[in-house]
């Protein structure tokens, strides 16, 4: 379908950063990332030997910035890219992203986005995995299904315009990573997550599972009601528990300490109630790194559900297209082994004028197809607002 384009600065002709500005952004609470230039690209390779293709490079090459960006995809046998910067800027709290100059679109310019799959396809998706559920209840606990949206515009997407307007929200980490510098068209991952995977910070290891959602609401008693009803969820504390259980349960073998002090809480972007757990701990082991935790980790079951292998063979039956980068990990890693993984939702791979928008939903007994897709339509809603769009103008309400 096509809609009128509210997108002004979001397409201005710079699509790619120009040597003044990041090729690499990760924009948190307590500190901006931001890289230029590639140096060096780390060789590709599945998941499982990352963490050793990691320490290699740093011993290869020690000169240069010290650091590694990048980005994992969700499939562990898939090559993740990490890239070694030629200049790599860390600025302590929250850095203002300014917005490029831009210009509106042209007159009678139109936006077009299609469904892939379709919502009733999707639908049919939730539908026969709750049957696999039911079918296989002791060795098939949960999964996680995703849809996606892809946007067509008229012009080359600007990185930094699309970066500047999901920053808006303090609540979530902005990032943007290219994907494949080298091909003819250059692609990039960007979005605005709220889930840490894993943070390593010398002996101190960090985790902050979300799972169990809520829609906000821009009336504060219905927005509290939401909030409550969320906290209170049966079915959705029983769906976050499954993922803090995995998360503890490969942990603890490597730590001296591992807690979760304040238990279940609210987490709150602009436009989503989450469930969360923060979870801390101290390493035996300071030679373990931030990248061989984060390959242990990935994918937990907020992104695949549980146990992985089993719930990831029906994600690949059902879901019926790659996910590529989503529902991986975007972060960063250094020499020492400290680093920060972000897992990477509420994105959209960025393809000149393409852009493909992902949203996922966990699935436990008790969820629902209508359900299911309801959260994955308010899922979108960052992203579509950084468009210009609405979930009600595409019919995604």
């Amino acid at each position: 379908m096509v809609h009128p384009s509210t997108l002004n600065d979001v397409l201005p002709e710079d699509r790619v950063f120009p040597a003044n500005r990041p090729s690499y952004v990760l924009r948190s609470g307590d500190e901006t990332l931001l890289a230029y230039g590639v140096a060096r690209e780390l060789p590709g390779g599945a998941i499982a030997d990352l963490a050793d293709r990691v320490r290699r490079h740093f011993e290869e090459h020690p000169t240069g910035p010290d650091i590694l960006v990048g980005a994992i995809p969700y499939a562990r046998e898939a090559p993740a890219y990490l890239l070694r910067p030629e200049k790599a800027l860390r600025v302590m709290g929250r850095h203002e992203l300014a917005t490029p100059a831009g210009r509106l679109a042209p007159q009678g310019f139109g936006t077009q986005v299609t469904a892939e799959p379709p919502a009733d396809v999707f639908s049919a998706a939730v539908a026969r995995g709750l049957a696999r559920l039911r079918e296989e209840p002791d060795s098939l606990r949960k999964i996680v299904l995703s849809r996606s949206l892809m946007i067509t515009v008229g012009s080359d997407i600007s990185i930094p315009a699309l970066i500047a307007r999901l920053a808006v929200d303090d609540a979530v980490v902005t990032f943007a990573t290219p994907l494949s510098p080298r091909e003819a068209s250059l692609r990039f991952l960007v979005g605005a997550t709220p889930e840490l995977l894993v943070e390593r910070r010398g002996s101190r290891v960090f985790s902050h599972p979300l799972a169990g959602s809520a829609r906000r609401s821009p009336d504060a008693a219905r927005d509290r009601e939401a909030a409550e009803a969320l906290l209170s969820s049966e079915k959705d504390r029983r769906e976050h528990a499954l993922v803090v259980e995995q998360i503890m349960d490969v942990l603890s073998p490597l730590c001296t300490e591992l807690q979760a002090p304040d238990g279940v809480t609210l987490k709150a972007t602009r436009s989503m109630w989450h469930l969360g757990t923060r979870i801390k701990g101290a390493l035996k082991d300071i030679g373990t790194s931030s990248v061989e935790l984060a390959a242990l980790l990935h994918p937990t079951p907020a992104v695949c559900g549980m146990p992985r292998r089993e719930a990831d063979a029906v994600i690949r039956d059902l879901e019926g297209y790659d996910r590529g980068f989503y529902a991986g990990a975007v972060g960063w890693c250094d020499s020492s082994g400290d680093g920060r993984w972000y897992v990477s939702i509420r994105c959209a791979e960025i393809e000149g004028r393409h852009a493909r928008l992902y949203a996922g939903a966990g699935i436990v007994p008790g969820s629902t197809p209508e359900g299911e897709l309801a959260e994955t339509a308010h899922k979108f809603s960052a992203m579509l607002e950084a468009f210009g769009l609405s979930a009600a103008q595409i019919g995604e309400a």
